[in-house]
């Protein structure tokens, strides 16, 4: 029987892809990294170098609570740092707290020093070390949370602790905008290196016929180790059969699709070359081109 196979070829050039796409895309890839760098370097920097600053804003929160109180003498305690996000102020003496007060004082001082607005404030008691109160500034007014306004707390020794809320939804968005983007940059980068490494498979076309082997963009027959050149139109004629084995095709079809785009098709000449096929396929005896008088020709294959 008479079968196609595939033999591979390397692909076509790349290069004015590369040239056009490819490249520019590499150029991207290099400066999603470079943002990403300058944003991990700048994220760090935002962490450390506030330190300072914000306990000078929250000394000034102790010095106006001082003041609310009638007391300009006692001190503000040095402010410490409890964690990464965490300080606390405490005094030298006793202090009432209004939470309404509380809550301006602290607000005005933060916004001075240009620090975030995002916070949680709890005033705890010093000797039970409980939370006497507290409430919590969102970013989006909307969310935050300031319970017991108007409700003194009384004279007794206070410590407040100020946690500092990134938005870390939205610094997530921020750095998926950019990560995925770049993902895709270097998975195609990856892929397109893949390919030009490795070029894509492309189908030729070729045919077993019996013990021949037929490849019609190479134009020639292969047997065992010998090689049997073919002209065009023996390929033309010898392919139209490969598709149609077994079968009739008439004379007719044969002649408009090999010579009718070709030049002048001489009546003689459909056999002659069909002769010549005879002849290179002469080496297995199981290829038959018959000839179906009137109608046209039949390659046959016989089964082994």
């Amino acid at each position: 029987m008479s079968k196609k196979c595939k033999r591979t070829v390397k692909a076509y050039d790349n290069s004015l892809i590369c040239h056009l796409f490819v490249e520019p895309m590499k150029s991207y890839a290099y400066i999603i990294l470079v943002v990403l760098v300058i944003l991990n370097f700048s994220s760090c920097k935002q962490d450390d170098s506030p330190i300072e600053i914000t306990k000078i804003a929250l000394r000034d929160v102790g010095h106006t609570l001082l003041l609310s109180n009638q007391d300009s003498t006692s001190l503000v305690l040095p402010v410490t740092k409890v964690d990464a996000k965490t300080y606390k102020i405490s005094f030298q003496q006793e202090l009432s707290i209004q939470p309404d007060s509380l809550v301006i004082f602290v607000k005005n001082s933060l916004e001075k020093a240009k620090l975030a607005n995002h916070y949680r404030v709890e005033v705890f008691q010093c000797k039970v070390d409980e939370v006497a109160y507290s409430y919590e500034i969102n970013q989006n007014e909307a969310e935050s949370i300031i319970p017991c306004a108007g409700r003194i707390l009384p004279l007794n020794c206070y410590t407040i602790k100020i946690r500092f809320e990134t938005n870390q939804k939205q610094s997530s968005l921020i750095y998926l905008w950019l990560i995925v983007p770049l993902l895709l940059v270097l998975g195609f980068l990856f892929r397109q290196k893949k390919t030009s490494t490795n070029p894509t498979p492309v189908d030729q076309l070729c045919y077993n016929i019996g013990n021949y082997k037929f490849d019609k963009d190479q134009s020639k027959l292969l047997y065992i180790e010998k090689e049997i050149g073919l002209s065009k139109k023996e390929c033309e004629l010898l392919e139209i059969l490969c598709d149609n084995l077994n079968e009739v095709v008439k004379r007719d079809e044969l002649s408009k699709r090999v010579w009718e785009d070709h030049g002048v098709f001489v009546g003689r000449s459909l056999d002659t070359y069909i002769s010549k096929l005879r002849k290179k396929l002469k080496e297995d005896t199981s290829i038959k081109i018959a000839n179906v008088h009137g109608i046209g020709y039949k390659l046959e294959v016989s089964k082994e």
